[in-house]
């Protein structure tokens, strides 16, 4: 067993862990980062210093630095009467050259910026206006919510051409008045929301001192600088996407917005960072992958590859030319807080097994701790806490702020530390100081009496070369009893079955761990931020099943089905997991995702020689249409090539 792997529960029902070190305990510091250079004013230094280096790209169309500018502050200046310093500003806009201008703008004016999305939710963005003292939005008016595209707008002289651009957009005040709804803190530069235990989301606010220190290291790590371009990739209400809008804008190079369709497909991915010339990207883990899982493209000037958001499962191969680098880091540590370097000449590339997430960035303490809240030794299991620069200045709830982010032990040298975050993540810290990610604390369930950590299962499973990844959830049935089912990604060229798979989980765990079902599946659904979206799972476990009598009945099993009908049918049906689907079924309505759209699009190439788009699959009505945009192509490259 590599010793990154996490070791699952053995027989028994005890989890099997190295020897605990004896002497030091689970404490590393960052390096220290110096004073913090300004986020704004690096801007404004490589203004004075380039101001005719390109500073967004998207395609033939140039923003230049001096460009940016001068459209920051007329955006500035028609918001200037209604927007004050530290007023919270939601962002409605997605990766453009407009988002790029209306971040500067509202960094101009100290207000704070609040990216939600080119579309949230009508509920989601209700909560958020209930909760917070949002002053308004910004956006295209006919994509705002309801209660917005009546509101009192101002019109904003926003750049409309380019990748994701608006047609036009507003400020759209709503009037509300701020009894009873939560303002930033003063300092705040940004502000994200994350998900919600109520199931009303919760916003984090960071301090420019903090986001600086981390451009700082990542301009250091990457070597970002002038003549690079850099990729505006991460869905905008995921705080990634404030790293790599600012380490672009405060490093002299330029950011180039990736169209929506990279999302969709990882092949059209690799070809978009070869045109475009990307040189350093951030990438949500579930998105790169499958990139990990083929040979490494050719002609790629990608030398730095930023990944995060979920557990990675495996190394990069000798073939990969980027360094990879696996980071870990909540919103309540601004972006990212430990990072792990792997390049493709590393004696352990290629290897199986998860990798480790790394040592702290300069200004961050990490420290894990025991259920007594105090440090434990090197090699034991624990909750990480962080603490240092890195740090947001808390919630926009000082109470749930004073519950989360508490003072360090009494009796710990922590220097400089006055406050650490509890994390809620288990994790482990080497010898050397590196971290292992174990899982969350959170997720353990009870099974007949036992607890369970659903991530133990999935190392279980992981162990068998047959398989690339596992997620394990727990489904509770109407009588309150739980069961555990597995879904299953196998490994390049493998093809397993829950009959071969069970036996051997069945000696890594108690009885009570083994999962009763066992879906073999080509991906796992993702969430708006790029994560293994584990509802969306238990939602198809407990969906009713009512598909299979239609299943039988819409022809796909028939004599008469065509071969791009059994072909997009089974493959959909292996996809997500839903033996019930039908050729009348829409492929996003019955759960299809970014990626498995990329793997779906993959399995039609590699059966049927046909390469369909992404966009030529979102525009179908039902999986019948797709299956003969199939059928058609297939026809066609029958007859040509007679």
């Amino acid at each position: 067993m590599s010793p990154t792997e996490t070791a699952p529960a053995s027989a028994t029902g005890t989890t099997t862990r190295p020897a605990p070190q004896a002497g030091p305990l689970s404490i590393a510091l960052g390096a220290d980062p110096g004073p913090a250079g300004g986020v704004l004013a690096r801007l404004t230094e490589w203004t004075a210093r380039s101001p005719e280096a390109p500073a967004v790209l998207d395609g033939d169309r140039t923003w230049t630095y001096r460009q940016l500018a001068a459209a920051a502050d007329e955006v500035a200046d028609a918001l200037r009467d209604r927007v004050r310093p530290g007023d919270l500003v939601g962002v409605c806009l997605d990766r453009s050259a407009a988002l790029v201008v209306t971040a500067v703008a509202l960094a101009r004016l100290g207000a704070v910026y609040l990216p939600l999305g080119p579309q949230p939710g009508e509920r989601r963005v209700d909560a958020v206006a209930d909760d917070l003292a949002v002053v308004c939005l910004i956006g295209e008016p006919g994509r705002l919510p309801a209660r917005y595209r009546t509101a009192d707008q101002v019109e904003l002289p926003l750049p409309t051409a380019g990748v994701n651009a608006p047609a036009a957009a507003v400020a759209a005040f709503a009037g509300q008045g701020a009894a009873g709804r939560r303002p930033a803190p003063a300092g705040a530069f940004y502000a994200v929301l994350t998900s919600g235990s109520t199931g009303r989301p919760k916003a984090v606010a960071v301090a420019e001192d903090a986001l600086g220190t981390l451009l700082d290291w990542y301009r250091a790590e990457t070597g970002l600088a002038p003549g690079d371009r850099h990729s505006l990739l991460i869905g905008v209400a995921f705080d990634p996407h404030v790293l790599e809008l600012w380490a672009g804008l405060t490093s002299g190079a330029a950011l180039v917005p990736a169209p929506d369709a990279v999302r969709w497909d990882a092949e059209v991915l690799t070809e978009w960072w070869r045109e475009a010339a990307v040189s350093v990207a951030v990438a949500a883990t579930p998105m790169v992958e499958p990139l990990l899982d083929r040979p490494w493209p050719a002609g790629l000037t990608l030398r730095h590859l930023v990944v995060g958001g979920d557990r990675m499962r495996r190394r990069p191969g000798p073939d990969v030319t980027a360094t990879v680098h696996n980071a870990y880091g909540p919103a309540e540590a601004t972006v990212l807080v430990t990072s792990h370097a792997m390049r493709g000449t590393d004696p352990e590339a290629g290897g199986e097994g998860a990798p480790p997430i790394g040592a702290p960035v300069p200004g961050a303490v990490v420290v894990v701790t025991g259920a007594d809240g105090r440090p434990v030794a090197r090699g034991e299991d624990g909750e990480l806490c962080l603490g240092g620069r890195c740090l947001a200045l808390g919630y926009l709830d000082p109470e749930l702020t004073a519950r989360r982010f508490t003072a360090p032990p009494a009796g710990v040298a922590l220097p400089g530390v006055d406050r650490l975050y509890r994390t809620g993540d288990r994790v482990r810290m080497r010898a050397d100081g590196r971290l292992e990610f174990l899982g969350r604390l959170d997720d353990q369930v009870k099974v007949s009496g036992v607890r369970i950590e659903p991530a133990e299962v999935e190392a279980a499973f992981e162990q068998d070369p047959a398989v690339r990844s596992a997620v394990v959830v727990a489904v509770r049935g109407q009588e309150g009893h739980t069961r555990l089912v597995a879904y299953v990604r196998p490994a390049a060229g493998a093809a397993p079955t829950p009959e071969a798979l069970l036996p051997v989980v069945r000696a890594w765990l108690p009885e009570q761990a083994v999962p009763s079902a066992v879906r073999i599946v080509d991906g796992f659904p993702l969430d708006a931020n790029g994560k293994v979206d584990r509802a969306e799972l238990l939602r198809r476990e407990t969906a009713p099943d009512t598909g299979t009598g239609a299943a039988a009945a819409d022809g796909a099993g028939s004599d008469e089905a065509t071969v791009g009908e059994r072909l997009v049918l089974g493959t959909v049906r292996d996809l997500l997991g839903r033996p019930q689907t039908t050729l009348a079924d829409n492929f996003t309505a019955v759960g299809g995702t970014s990626l498995a759209a990329a793997r779906l699009l993959a399995a039609v190439q590699r059966e049927s020689g046909v390469r369909l788009r992404a966009p030529e699959l979102l525009r179908q009505t039902d999986l019948r249409a797709v299956a003969a945009l199939v059928d058609a192509r297939r026809a066609a490259l029958t007859s040509g090539g007679a």
